[in-house]
């Protein structure tokens, strides 16, 4: 690109990098949190200040990310200026070509983190997946998709714990629940909920035959004590028993696993990462205040589709994403129509083509939870 041509673009960029938020308002926005927070009082509904402090922190880096990658777009105007002035500049270009791409990829990264702006964006994900009927087959794809997910976290730095783990009989998994643990986890990964499709030459079947598999991915996020989620005592059913699965490196084979039934809804919950008892019911009873958290925002979403007259598509009919081996290769999101024929690439993790198509689409239908 021409530098004339880059210097309009770079000019156009930062007016659009201006306009993604009122600057002032939001450091105005801090400067208020930060006199509540030197108020003497200030900690005397612990909860409510919390609260202050986690949102200042949230606009802090916003802000601090915006300025570092202003500086950023400022010194590219200033190598563009002085490649108009040495055009053959050979040094210069390479400069300019190198620190290009790095301000690209740190624009692409800052504009998908603006759209995170759920109430739990910010918190840690627990990621559960359930092979659908099909025995190993459909259980070799539930381990999968737990690779492909385990490699997402680890390219974006997010450590991962798994929490259960159910080995298939012959292969794969029955069931896994991963804690994935960095900022923004839970509003990253929210758009992996749903059903997951494959379609491939079956490496169990001897005769080469194509095969269908579905396994259900559920994302929700991993709630703190500000969320008021009643668990009583008598409502709770605890199993104790030793830990079955093949977790690898990420599992502790103890036999205190911990197993929690919640009567009035039946949702079970299973906690074998850690290595007492007591440590297991903790882990297990954080899983069942998301899970209890899940199921109430859901019945909220069932009476506004109600009212405003919407079917809801629930269980596996609802395919939000296939991926097709044979007889051609392409994975698509059928929610934004994205798509790519790198298939392999997308099972080693490169999943944010379809986390930022799927945040795009979220932002122009309708307010992310």
């Amino acid at each position: 690109m021409k530098p004339k041509k880059l210097s309009k673009k770079l000019n156009k960029k930062s007016k659009t990098l201006g306009g993604l938020f009122d600057l002032d308002a939001l450091n105005e926005k801090i400067s208020e949190n930060e006199v509540k927070m030197a108020d003497p009082n200030f900690w005397n509904d612990q909860k409510a200040a919390q609260t202050v402090i986690d949102e200042n922190n949230i606009l802090k880096t916003k802000f601090d990310n915006f300025k570092l990658l202003s500086d950023a777009t400022d010194d590219l105007k200033v190598l563009v200026e002085m490649l108009k002035e040495e055009p053959t500049d050979q040094e210069l270009q390479h400069e300019l070509g190198s620190k290009l791409v790095k301000v690209q990829q740190k624009l692409r990264d800052y504009q998908l983190e603006l759209l995170l702006n759920g109430k739990y964006d910010a918190h840690n994900a627990l990621l559960e997946i359930h092979p659908g009927a099909g025995g190993t087959e459909s259980q070799d794809w539930g381990s999968m998709l737990l690779r492909m997910y385990d490699r997402w976290a680890q390219q974006h730095q997010f450590k991962v714990e798994v929490l259960d783990y159910l080995a298939g009989e012959e292969a794969g998994i029955k069931s896994v629940t991963l804690q994935i643990k960095g900022k923004n986890a839970y509003g990253y990964l929210r758009s992996e909920k749903g059903v997951h499709r494959l379609v491939r030459i079956s490496p169990f079947d001897a005769a080469g035959r194509r095969h269908t598999s579905f396994a259900s991915v559920n994302v929700m996020p991993e709630l703190d004590d500000n969320v008021e989620i009643e668990l009583r005592s008598e409502d709770i059913k605890m199993e104790v028993f030793r830990s079955s699965g093949a977790g690898g490196q990420h599992i502790n084979k103890t036999s205190s696993a911990v197993r929690l039934i919640h009567i009035p809804t039946g949702i079970v919950v299973s906690s074998q990462a850690q290595r007492s008892q007591f440590q297991n019911r903790a882990t297990a009873e954080s899983m069942l205040r998301s899970r209890l958290y899940e199921l109430k925002l859901e019945e909220q979403e069932k009476k506004k589709a109600q009212i405003q007259g919407k079917q809801l598509e629930i269980g596996w009919g609802s395919q939000i994403r296939s991926y097709v081996f044979h007889p051609y290769s392409l994975v698509k999101d059928h929610r934004t129509g994205y798509e790519t024929g790198n298939i392999q690439a997308v099972m080693d993790g490169d999943l944010d083509g379809f986390i930022n198509a799927y945040l795009q689409y979220q932002l122009s239908n309708q307010n992310p939870q």
